[in-house]
């Protein structure tokens, strides 16, 4: 199931290229993203706009800037760029019926509206127990990345995950392959920015680097993070030295 086909630029109202975040290089140069039906993977180095097109993606599809399902609504530092308003989504034929953006970066704060919600007074279940029943809060980083991951993506949805992998052990991310694998055997779409080789290695999953000559489609193999990884676990010796000696 694709729920999103494609993002494009819309220049027509930018004014200007040399401000954030237009003067990052991958959106400057953005003509139009395809996206794979099942996973597509935003990857490259810090500064490079990866998550902030993820943002602006996630923001135009309905989500909240700082995570959450569709129906969150709070405000904890208004933190995003415009962007959102100078793209243009090709949605699928079919609606999702369920989504969630992730991200490492204002979890806390997706825990905390949750708290709060549900200590107000309302009908029905708690919010808490569609993420397992234990208070975020009352787990570790990764456990409440975890317990959302394996108790709120329901299937039947577009999930957008920024760094996952920041919250998540080695062992935790290869048991994410599996569940990605279910959620999308039950029509589901991800795109996610990662540094993880280990989550990147979904197969038939589309990757898009992010560098200083813009975005463009590559394979895992070629990605600046797996080179790195490859050459530290072939010859960790020889590579701490030199980072380590004059």
């Amino acid at each position: 199931m694709q729920y999103i086909r494609s993002v494009s630029l819309e220049r027509e109202n930018i004014g200007s290229y040399n401000q954030y975040p237009f003067h990052l290089p991958s959106i400057k140069r953005l003509d139009e993203l395809s996206f794979h039906p099942h996973v597509t993977f935003f990857v490259g180095e810090n500064g490079m706009g990866k998550s902030t097109l993820l943002e602006a993606i996630a923001i135009a599809c309905g989500f909240n800037p700082e995570g959450g399902s569709f129906h969150f609504n709070f405000t904890t530092y208004d933190s995003h760029s415009s962007l959102e308003k100078h793209i243009r989504l090709v949605r699928g034929v079919q609606k999702p019926k369920d989504g969630f953006f992730l991200r490492a970066e204002t979890f806390y704060n997706v825990a905390s509206n949750i708290e709060a919600m549900d200590n107000a007074p309302a009908p029905g279940p708690r919010i808490i127990d569609s993420f397992g029943g234990v208070s975020l809060h009352e787990q570790s980083h990764g456990e409440s990345f975890w317990a959302t991951f394996m108790n709120r993506f329901r299937g039947n949805g577009i999930y957008i995950l920024d760094e996952p992998e920041a919250a998540l052990s080695p062992q935790k991310q290869l048991s994410m392959l599996t569940h990605i694998h279910e959620l999308i055997n039950r029509n589901s779409q991800f795109i996610i920015a990662t540094h993880s080789p280990i989550i990147m290695a979904y197969p038939h999953a589309k990757i898009i680097e992010f560098t200083e000559d813009g975005a463009r489609e590559t394979s895992l193999e070629k990605t600046n993070h797996y080179v790195t990884m490859k050459q530290f676990f072939e010859d960790k010796d020889r590579l701490i030295h030199y980072l380590l000696h004059d």
